[in-house]
């Protein structure tokens, strides 16, 4: 009898603690699609082919800008508000270096030279400014300083430094980027456009595992087929224009030419990288 009563208690107090444990268990959201996308994250960046310095018979450096207000270029600048695992590609940066999985540097150079903080960039682009305001209660005014926080959608541009060079071991002209700088405009007093403030450095090799696994909005096919930041860079699905080149000057091409002038010039340097690619092989 005892040993019945003790069996009937086990299983009554089995039995409380699986519903105390089910009810305490939180059931994941409903799936937001038709299938569950796990190839995005578990992607690989694209291996590099190794070059050896003697193998390298040309190379020339290039800067040039992403504008992201392009068509093309859109699916960098959006969505503005992060979904499903889907973001911009500058909050995909700024998320990184909160977290500390991306070095940044300073753009006192690009050569990679001086490491910043997350802190440090935040107190560089958070700006501050004085107003005078009314108090509702009495209408006496009052100074009072407003910070006006960052926002990633305030990046419009993004500098590429990268270099082309020719390997005669694999026949092939190849060029590679070396760093990312995202570039916010300034405007005076008056609200007119000055220019664009390079923000940081980063160098682009480092953190290609973070952007193998960022997926970007496909134009032509959707949801379907999400391609991910390594692929777009990789594969040169972007659009931009070349803002320096390698000289003995170290000049940008606004420092000797504006207008349509600096696109002409800029268009010349695009057009003597195609010839000399054309110039190589003979048919």
């Amino acid at each position: 009898m005892k040993k019945a009563f003790f069996l009937v208690f086990i299983s009554i107090l089995m039995i409380g603690i699986k519903l105390n444990v089910k009810g305490q268990v939180l059931e994941a959201p409903p799936r937001d699609g038709v299938f569950d996308k796990m190839v995005i994250s578990q992607m690989q960046p694209i291996p590099y082919s190794p070059v050896r310095e003697v193998d390298v018979i040309w190379s020339k450096r290039l800067w040039r800008t992403i504008d992201l207000r392009e068509k093309i270029n859109q699916p960098f600048y959006f969505p503005l508000t992060a979904q499903n695992g889907w973001r911009s590609f500058m909050q995909i940066l700024m998320d990184a270096l909160k977290e500390g999985s991306i070095q940044a540097y300073s753009d006192l150079s690009d050569q990679f030279l001086y490491p910043i903080t997350y802190k440090e960039i935040m107190d560089k682009v958070e700006t501050s400014k004085k107003e005078t305001l009314k108090r509702p209660e009495t209408e006496q005014e009052f100074d009072t300083v407003i910070t006006i926080h960052f926002n990633p959608s305030d990046v419009y541009k993004i500098l590429l430094k990268e270099d082309y060079f020719f390997d005669r071991q694999r026949s092939v002209m190849e060029v590679r980027i070396l760093g990312i700088c995202p570039l916010k405009a300034t405007y005076d007093e008056k609200g007119e456009y000055i220019g664009d403030k390079q923000l940081f450095w980063i160098y682009f090799p480092a953190p290609r595992n973070i952007f193998a696994r960022s997926q970007q909005f496909n134009l032509h096919n959707g949801a379907a087929a999400r391609l991910s930041y390594d692929d777009v860079f990789m594969k040169r699905l972007f659009n931009s224009y070349i803002t320096k080149e390698e000289n003995v000057y170290d000049r940008q091409i606004n420092q000797y030419a504006v207008g349509v002038d600096a696109l002409i010039e800029s268009d010349r340097a695009k057009n003597s990288l195609l010839e000399f690619e054309e110039s190589l092989w003979e048919y």
